[in-house]
């Protein structure tokens, strides 16, 4: 009989999520860095070395421009990076603006 664990909504919704940029660093750097040098992955997606280190230490969201790029060398498209961002950005945003979202009453 499989076990049933019960998640805590709340919790999970209140947990930072990773940034995109260390998703490529932690998932899809060390297969590239097995062939590749940090300056040829950089070349290959059209930017500089510094910009690549700004977005795998999560210093620089991750725009349409370099999801595009990051989409074409990793086979799988723009759309994921595109969202991990958006999850990212819309999580910071709700804690800045918790204060301020609470006077905002709720119409539906």
């Amino acid at each position: 009989m499989a076990r049933v664990y019960s998640v805590n909504q709340d919790k999970v919704a209140s947990r930072k999520p990773i940034h995109p940029g260390v998703i490529f660093a932690e998932d899809v750097m060390p297969e590239l860095r097995h062939h590749r040098t940090i300056g040829e992955i950089a070349t290959l997606l059209g930017i500089s070395r510094q910009t690549l280190h700004r977005v795998i230490a999560g210093e620089m969201a991750i725009s349409p421009d370099m999801a595009a790029r990051l989409g074409k060398l990793c086979g799988n498209g723009p759309g994921i990076w595109i969202r991990l961002q958006g999850r990212y950005d819309t999580w910071e945003a709700t804690r800045r603006l918790r204060k301020e979202l609470k006077k905002i009453p709720t119409l539906a």
